[in-house]
This record gives structure tokens, sequence and C-alpha cells, in this order.
């Protein structure tokens, strides 16, 4: 059943309605959890959804779009404009530690936070490799910097022996 909204929509009913619209590439995350949404202006009953591409030529960016007109468009809200914001560049450290939970548990590596490689220095200066989300090992290794899509990089673990995507820094 589609429900329509009686009256102005609200701010915080828009972002509701946006944690129900998945990306198109990895399903179990909302556009919320991607952080791509960078802002929501309502002013009367016109609608702004401003959101961000994870790197420029996202060829997902149209269908996400398209999707969040669509699910606005069934709660009634009608005056609607998506506006693609390119700067600031988005950055994984966008995402929600619920969207890092839901990728590990969907068999995909997390971003390591500050790094498009997946490696990041600890305190003590050492390479800290992307850990397997199947097993957990720390030991695993680049196979291509590209994976199942361009935002992805192909590894493989080295204990479990599982090759598994990264969703890697742009």
């Amino acid at each position: 059943m589609v429900a329509s909204t009686t009256g102005t929509p609200t701010e915080a009913r828009v972002w509701e309605l946006l944690e129900e619209v998945t990306d198109p590439e990895v399903p179990v995350l909302s556009i919320l959890d991607l952080g791509i949404v960078r802002a929501v202006r309502v002013a009367g009953p016109q609608v702004t959804v401003t959101i961000t591409p994870t790197y420029s030529g996202c060829p997902a960016m149209n269908t996400i779009a398209t999707d969040i007109r669509l699910r606005l468009l069934a709660e009634g809200i009608t005056q609607l404009t998506v506006h693609n914001q390119l700067s600031p560049a988005w950055t994984t450290d966008w995402m929600s530690a619920a969207g890092r939970a839901k990728l590990t548990a969907y068999g995909i590596a997390p971003p390591v936070d500050g790094t498009a490689t997946g490696h990041v220095l600890n305190l003590f200066g050492k390479a800290t490799a992307v850990a397997c989300p199947l097993c957990g090992s720390a030991h695993t290794q680049l196979v291509n910097q590209f994976g199942s899509t361009a935002c992805k990089a192909l590894y493989q673990c080295q204990d479990c022996r599982e090759p598994f995507d990264y969703f890697k820094c742009h």
C-alpha cells in the first residue's frame, strides 16, 4: 500500500523515507548508510535532496536519483528536486557505522578510513591490512585495484583463501 503525506512534508520525514532507498550496487546499504545524502531542504511543499556520488563517474547515481524521486512521489511529495553536488568529494568517512557493519555481514570488507589502498599505519608505524569479511584475518592481499564495481577492489584472504571485495575510497 502506498502512503501519502497530508500537508507539507517535514525534513525529518524525508530523512526517514531516504533510509528506505538502497544502493543499486550494494542493496544491503541505504543511501544514508553510504553517506551520499548531503542535505535535505524543505521549503513549504518543495523538497530538495542533495546527493554526492561516491566518485564523479558513478553509473549508479541516475538510478539512485530516480529511486529517491519514486520513493518521495509514493509518499505524495510531488515538488521535488534531486541535486548532484560534486564538491566536497565523497569520502568513506561519511559512511555510517551501521553501513560498515552491513558491508561486513554481506561479505564486503568495509573501508579503512583515510586510504585508497586499504592499508593504514597503526600507532607503531606498521601497515594494517584490510580484514577479511569472511574469517576476520588481517592476512590479506590486494589482487586487483578494481573489483566487481569501480568502487571496490578485489582482495584475497591468505588464511581462508577466499577472494572478497573491499569497498575502497576514491
